[in-house]
């Protein structure tokens, strides 16, 4: 039979150091013990020969029995049983507690109040939600993204007067053959408040920066096109596809068109958009479906057109200057041929979407003055803007009753007011390019990049245009200036949007 001291005392210093778990309901005496007297002694030997402790210990074991007894006062037993008497002596060991032993399991399960909204509320609540804030909110969960991308969040946000007409700049830059670099410029032209500029980066989810943010990125973007179909903006590249949500800046890749093309146009009519020219290898007119994410062919144009601008107006899809290119750029065997080039820059070409057949198919409509349009839009009064360059200065016209075959009744080009940019900034030697948007019923924006041709020095030695943002007022027939936007954003394609 083991000695019962030895066992007293293993079990009086299993309760002061050992885990708590190891005590059991008998070492759990319902008296408070008297002062001064340890776990141990509040015990009764048990047994016939039993020993007591004190007999058994040593002197020094007692001496630090009597240095480490319990406090008489003030706590339970329980825990008067694992504290040492003198606090010095004290030394303070972190006990790890399991997460579920301090989490609430009700509390688990508990939806959070926001979430436990109905779909109206939530809508109301995420509708006052100010547009810088609206960038994180479709990452927080299925049910916001889907909110913010629906049409009653559009709505609501246009009740409350939260949305404004803004321009809306999209670049993509590279540094040394690095992967391009995507942003975004927003510019807000409301009327009743003084115009803001907002720059920020491009976020783009992981998937899209694999396939956009490659280093060739740089060069599918670089002569891209926006084409703005309600809040979202199509950025449609050299086969690439970017949409980009205009007011949560979330983007996605889709489909490319089904030829690739560079320096083409592009315009939306009808919830639809449409791409020509930018290709010596085929003259077709291609179609994008949003919701079906598809290009289709629905058309041939008369001219294939290199570097053209388009732009849509009363159901009629425009492609504005540039280079007409004739001929097949592969001959017989595989051989490549040359393409002869015809200078088409001042002429305007016009599909009607509706039926499919072009307007003016053998003789297209040309700007008075011979010069070349450089940029193009469509306005929502139904007409279609038009900038050319005459080699020293820029012209501004507007071309009106539509896309009519006859070309009678008031049809023809009116003459504008020129775009005010600095004298001596546009000259020989310089290449001009406009990005033209219509911006509601009443304005038209154009961003002016003026750059001196490669090899060629500039007349006048006049300083490069970068960014260089114009306002047109339709009912006043008046220009006037609007903050540029920063460098990098010379070759950005814009497009108006509602955020």
């Amino acid at each position: 039979m083991p000695n019962q001291s030895t066992a007293t005392k293993q079990s009086c210093t299993q309760n002061r150091a050992g885990p708590l778990q190891n005590l059991s309901p008998v070492d759990l005496p319902r008296k408070a013990r008297p002062a001064g007297q340890c776990s141990c002694e509040a015990r009764p030997p048990e047994g016939r020969g039993a020993v007591s402790e004190r007999q058994a210990l040593s002197p020094p074991d007692l001496a630090a029995m009597a240095a480490e007894s319990c406090h008489p006062r003030g706590l339970s037993w329980l825990a008067r049983s694992c504290i040492p008497a003198d606090p010095a002596r004290h030394i303070a060991v972190p006990v790890p507690i399991s997460a579920t032993a301090t989490t609430n399991p009700a509390s688990d399960t508990e939806e959070s109040p926001i979430s436990t909204l109905p779909d109206e509320l939530l809508l109301e609540c995420l509708a006052r939600v100010p547009r810088s804030s609206l960038h994180p909110l479709p990452a927080v969960c299925r049910r916001f993204a889907a909110l913010l991308a629906s049409h009653g969040f559009l709505h609501l946000r246009r009740a409350h007067g939260r949305l404004r007409p803004c321009l809306l700049a999209v670049s993509v830059s590279s540094a040394h053959g690095a992967a391009g670099a995507f942003a975004r410029a927003l510019l807000q032209l409301g009327a009743s408040s003084r115009p803001e500029l907002e720059v920020a980066a491009l976020p783009l989810p992981p998937p899209l920066l694999h396939c956009a943010g490659s280093s060739s990125s740089a060069f599918a973007f670089a002569h891209a096109r926006a084409v703005a179909v309600g809040r979202e903006v199509f950025l449609i590249g050299c086969g690439a596809t970017l949409r980009v949500d205009a007011l949560t800046g979330a983007a996605r890749a889709c489909a490319p068109t089904l030829f690739p093309r560079k320096k083409f146009a592009a315009a939306a009519v009808g919830g639809r958009i449409y791409v020509a020219g930018g290709s010596a290898r085929t003259a077709a007119v291609e179609e994008y479906d949003p919701a079906a994410d598809a290009w289709r062919v629905v058309a041939e144009a008369p001219r294939r057109r290199y570097g053209c601008a388009g732009a849509a107006a009363g159901g009629v899809f425009y492609v504005a200057g540039g280079v007409a290119v004739s001929g097949h750029p592969v001959g017989e065997g595989g051989a490549p041929r040359a393409l002869e080039a015809h200078a088409c820059a001042g002429s305007v070409d016009a599909l009607h979407v509706a039926s499919g057949a072009w307007a003016w198919s053998a003789r297209p409509r040309a700007v008075p003055g011979g010069g070349c349009v450089v940029g193009a839009c469509g306005a929502g009064d139904g007409h279609l803007y038009v900038v050319a360059s005459h080699a020293v200065d820029l012209s501004f016209w507007r071309w009106s009753g539509g896309g009519n075959r006859g070309g009678g009744g008031a049809c023809g080009w009116v003459a504008l007011e020129a775009p005010p940019v600095p004298r001596g900034s546009v000259g020989l030697g310089t290449a001009v390019r406009v990005a033209m948007a219509g911006v509601g019923a009443d304005r038209v924006a154009a961003v002016v990049n003026v750059a001196a041709v490669r090899g060629h020095n500039a007349a006048g030695g006049g300083a490069a245009l970068e960014g260089l943002v114009l306002v047109y007022d339709i009912g006043g027939g008046k220009w006037s200036r609007a903050p540029d936007l920063p460098p990098g954003f010379r070759r950005a394609a814009c497009a108006a949007v509602e955020c």
